[in-house]
């Protein structure tokens, strides 16, 4: 696809009696002060056809309203046409949209979610379009609904309180209602939309903000039942002075958070305790066999909204284990957890990651886990002594595996700790 300069792109279209702005996040996070990452583009008082004649080397790729490919400065861009929308039906494709010559800058600015997320730079100038107040609200660090535009694609609460969570802005008070009023329409939404809002939360500094926004907003049981059914779960407070189980996992998640930036590591932390929404009553604030049951309720969360098969792998690793894990005695319990834990989609920090800020410390051998790791893996059948065979390689092999678990032990000066 041809390369043109944005000063290129802007002439020919100021030429043509259009007028071109940078829009969206772009603008956004140049006003925060962040390096602003990739440029959308948005074009007014130009038709569809004026606008192939001009740059024929744009590929469409909108389908109901017009969205073109370009690549501008070495990179390619998204652009799209000024529109108007008037919803007819549910959800994100239920709109009637008008993208013609008349439709100005306001018009669709006006159309959009946040006022933060309503403004544009006029091209070429920088010229700053922000007739909703994005400005003073990027300066006030909130987040605030346009009109009551912003119920017409229910995923919009999603995305308030992920950017919630990846700015640490607070989301007003009428914007919380706009969200609330999401409730029905959000429920019937394509699980990837919600995945994918839920992987960006994940990616934030403090995940839990996300989780916390739904949850005021009255939609974490529309979006994640798992997580909330969490709420209220007690337990003992001399182990868990935080709170509720839900309490527990928002700081669990964000203390993992803090430490890596693995989304997997993230999303285990999540779901470690899913269990204990399950627990009965009568059982609280003990969450005995909480393991077992939160194995089954990924199971159905990935049966309802199928998971990346890394998160299910994952998070069933980390339910199944996170319990006992820190706790093993034996070195032969050691040994079977060191060689599933390398055998699983998580890496030796992902799960040390996950079970420290769940217990706040780790056991010797989760600590050195990766030396362990080494020193068993040098162990090969093709090594076993001669005329063994079958299941005879496989008992010499773990025997060796023990040998050298044994032999690091003991070269750290750790021996006494061998059971």
């Amino acid at each position: 696809m041809k390369n043109i300069t944005e000063q290129y792109f802007t002439e020919k279209l100021n030429q043509a009696g259009a007028k071109a702005y940078i829009v969206g996040g772009w603008v956004r996070d140049r006003l925060r002060g962040v390096t602003p990452h990739d440029k959308d583009y948005m074009v007014a008082g130009i038709t569809e056809k004026a606008f192939i004649e001009l740059f024929p080397q744009a590929q469409k790729v909108g389908r109901s309203f017009p969205v073109f490919l370009l690549t501008v400065d070495d990179r390619k861009c998204e652009i799209a046409f000024a529109r108007k929308e008037q919803k007819t039906g549910e959800g994100y494709r239920g709109f009637a949209i008008v993208y013609d010559p008349q439709v100005s800058v306001e018009d669709d600015l006006y159309r959009r979610d946040t006022a933060m997320n309503s403004m544009a730079m006029e091209l070429p100038g920088l010229l700053l379009h922000d007739p909703y107040g994005g400005a003073d609200d990027v300066r006030q660090q909130r987040i605030r609904a346009v009109s009551a535009h912003f119920c017409e694609d229910p995923v919009r609460a999603l995305r308030a309180a992920r950017q919630a969570a990846e700015f640490g802005f607070t989301i007003t008070e009428e914007t919380y209602r706009y969200m609330q009023a999401c409730q029905e329409e959000l429920a019937a939404e394509p699980a990837e939309r919600l995945l994918n809002e839920l992987r960006r939360a994940l990616a934030a500094d403090r995940p839990s903000l996300f989780f916390r926004a739904l949850a005021q907003a009255e939609l974490l049981s529309a979006t994640f039942p798992e997580l909330a059914a969490l709420i209220g779960k007690t337990q003992p407070a001399a182990f868990h002075p935080e709170g509720d189980a839900f309490e527990h996992t928002m700081l669990v998640v964000d203390t993992v958070a803090a430490e890596t930036d693995s989304i997997l590591a993230r999303f285990c932390a999540l779901v470690h305790d899913l269990g204990k929404g399950t627990t009965p009553r009568s059982m609280e604030p003990h969450h005995y066999g909480h393991e077992q049951r939160g194995l089954e309720v990924l199971h159905q969360w990935n049966a309802r909204m199928t998971l990346p098969r890394d998160w299910l792998q994952g998070g069933l690793f980390v339910i199944r284990e996170h319990m006992r894990a820190p706790r093993l005695g034996k070195d032969p319990k050691i040994v079977d957890l060191l060689l599933s834990l390398d055998h699983s989609v998580l890496t030796v920090p992902e799960f040390q990651a996950v079970i420290r800020a769940d217990h706040h410390s780790l056991p010797y051998y989760l600590e050195q886990a990766e030396v362990f790791l080494q020193a068993m893996k040098q162990i090969n059948g093709r090594d076993c002594p001669p005329g063994l065979m079958g299941k005879q390689i496989g008992e010499w092999i773990r025997n060796q595996q023990l040998i050298g678990y044994r032999k690091v032990l003991i070269e750290s000066g750790i021996s006494d700790k061998s059971c």
